[in-house]
């Protein structure tokens, strides 16, 4: 019974841990993204005061 329990609850944090990944991969993609935006923005800016 010990043992089935402990499965279990391995089993549910092994895919919890890959769901958590998956979704923090996009996020930090999505993040990157838009600081890429940010600092084209900034360079454009920059180059219209030169």
């Amino acid at each position: 019974m010990f043992k089935r329990l402990f499965v279990l609850l391995l089993t549910t944090l092994f895919f919890t841990g890959i769901a958590t990944t998956m979704t923090a991969c996009n996020t930090v993609e999505g993040a990157g993204k838009d600081i890429e935006k940010g600092g084209k923005a900034i360079k454009d800016e920059a180059s219209e005061h030169n």
